[in-house]
């Protein structure tokens, strides 16, 4: 149950957002990106969660199985705003004790950054929900096909990334079952790491990263046993192509783009005649 929590699950589902291009996915979530980091105000944030939810519609994707899937990368978004809540200093001081001290300028700047960093992994996970694992690696060989003329393995950098993040789930399945396999034979299990946490880190780890080791010494034993030798002369089953669905999703994402320029040069014009 624990890697149904995972960051990169494909959710099967037959929408308009699933049948569209990989290479089209990979760069309009890009160009999403940009209109998030572009966004320098909430009411341009509020635009760009407006048609993440859109998307989110579009895909049919429930809501249960959207916050499953960002679960795991709430934790950074949670510390890159506890840094921001000590570090960044200015205005109104809220909180002080020793050097520790909380401010209006780092409340603002935590909160900000908090939605900001929210809605790039909402983004990105809608990538992986609606995209296979084999789908996002040949996309991404087939876009970074221009290196090849530089000399760069394309194949294989692509053919790691689809090794890695075939191996998360299984990998996290694993972790699960060690830590409820310790915990049967009495191990004291904490996080705490002045109480056992480092024991509890190490119990966990080592096995974990053996059983990857036997995992990639079985994978390159039976590559081998295949007598695979990379990406030359491979075909597609269903090969890549371009439809109207994919014009009306970039269209979606250029009109996110603007409406995101066009509510902070609203902000900006209005803050400059106060």
């Amino acid at each position: 149950m624990g890697s149904r929590a995972l960051f990169g699950r494909y959710y099967p589902a037959a929408s308009p957002v699933h049948r569209l291009d990989a290479r089209a996915k990979l760069l309009l979530v890009l160009g999403a990106f940009a209109a998030v980091f572009a966004a320098s105000s909430y009411p341009a944030l509020g635009a760009c969660a407006l048609f993440v939810a859109l998307f989110y519609g579009a895909a049919r994707i429930p809501a249960g199985e959207a916050a499953r899937a960002v679960a795991p990368l709430l934790a950074l978004v949670l510390a890159t705003a506890v840094l921001n809540l000590f570090f960044v200093q200015g205005g109104t001081t809220y909180l002080e004790w020793g050097p520790v001290r909380v401010s209006e300028g780092g409340v603002a700047s935590a909160a900000f950054l908090s939605c900001r960093l929210g809605l790039l992994v909402l983004v990105a996970s809608l990538l992986t929900l609606t995209t296979t694992t084999f789908d996002v690696t040949e996309a991404s060989e087939r876009l970074l096909g221009p290196l090849r003329r530089l000399g760069a393995p394309v194949h294989e950098m692509a053919m790691m990334m689809a090794i890695a993040l075939r191996f998360l789930p299984q990998l996290a399945d694993e972790l699960t079952t060690l830590r409820r396999a310790q915990a049967s034979r009495g191990a004291p299990l904490s996080l705490n790491p002045l109480r056992g946490g480092l024991a509890t880190a190490r119990s966990l780890v080592v096995p974990l990263f053996a059983s990857a080791l036997r995992h990639a010494a079985r994978l390159s034993t039976a590559m081998d046993a295949r007598c695979y030798h990379g990406g030359q002369g491979r075909t597609r089953l269903h090969p890549f192509a371009l439809h109207g669905r994919d014009a009306v999703a970039a269209l979606a994402v250029l009109a996110m783009a603007g409406c995101v320029l066009a509510l902070d040069f609203l902000g900006a014009g209005a803050s400059g005649i106060v």
